[in-house]
């Protein structure tokens, strides 16, 4: 299981630089794409669809509909300009959401009882989640683009970055230091000292990444503005995570697929950044 693991994580690794550094706009976003039509089939199990021939139509439906987004748009995607008024509108809109989030992990089982058994809450919850992740990818990616086409690169980089440490800092502070616990009820695992280490190490990442990168340079955001939004990004991040593993245990399963040898499905890879991008973009954006 390790090596299985390791491996699939090296790989992961390989095809999010290919991504980033090689494809061009439109194959970028197709790949986005293709990304939330996985994440969309895998949390049809969580919307209470049993039947496979229902999960299949939805998750057409979804493909169906991202297709259509980025052809009517392919002219604006392929020359590195996505956001506008309603893509702004919903990604600031997700801000809404990961409070509702919130207040759902925070009172399960208790919750259940407006959202459990309601395959239309399910798939509201799937639309602010996977359609504003979307769109901060490609909002992100394509910042500047026709200006400096690597400074969306070093943006989204960053967000993996600060992600990535909180995950990692919060494992090794939880197994050492962890005793008060997060949220119980829906991951067991999960404290609060984990969540101080990981937002100690963030702030190092941060620091560090700002000082040897000319991101803080490029924009208008003050050295503590991009830092203090930083952290809030993490915070954010372990809700996108918490609020995963609600909806899992709700259904009773450990994870959302096993689409990636020894990592689980999609969700399980990208739930902290479903929060994490929608809420770095929607502040950078309006801060900027």
């Amino acid at each position: 299981m390790l090596k299985a693991r390791i491996l699939s994580a090296l790989v992961l690794v390989s095809l999010v630089f290919i991504v980033l550094f090689v494809f061009p706009p439109l194959l970028f976003a197709c790949t986005c794409a293709l990304l939330i039509v996985l994440a969309v089939w895998e949390w049809t199990q969580f919307a209470n669809i049993k039947q496979p021939i229902l999960r299949w139509i939805i998750t057409s439906i979804a493909a169906a509909f991202l297709y259509l987004f980025i052809y009517a748009n392919s002219d604006f995607i392929a020359s590195g300009k996505i956001l506008n008024n309603v893509s702004e509108l919903l990604i600031v809109s997700s801000l809404i959401w990961w409070i509702v989030a919130f207040i759902l992990v925070m009172t399960y089982p208790k919750s259940t009882a407006f959202w459990g058994n309601s395959t239309i809450a399910q798939i509201l919850f799937a639309f602010f989640t996977l359609v504003p992740f979307f769109l901060s990818l490609l909002a992100l990616r394509f910042y500047h683009y026709n200006s400096s086409t690597y400074q969306g690169i070093t943006l989204l980089l960053y967000v993996f970055l600060l992600v990535w440490a909180a995950d990692t800092g919060a494992y090794f502070a939880g197994r050492k230091f962890g005793k008060h616990k997060l949220a119980e009820t829906v991951s067991p695992k999960k404290t609060w000292e984990g969540v101080i280490g990981g937002i100690v190490l963030t702030v190092i990442v941060a620091a560090i990444f700002l000082t040897i990168t000319p991101l803080y340079e490029a924009t208008r955001l003050s050295f503590a503005e991009l830092v203090a939004v930083s952290v809030l990004t993490v915070i954010v991040s372990i809700l996108g995570d918490l609020t995963e593993s609600m909806l899992k245990r709700h259904c009773g399963i450990k994870d959302s697929s096993q689409l990636i040898p020894g990592h689980g499905g999609i969700l399980d890879r990208v739930d902290s950044l479903t929060a994490a991008l929608p809420v770095f973009s929607a502040f950078f954006f309006i801060l900027t």
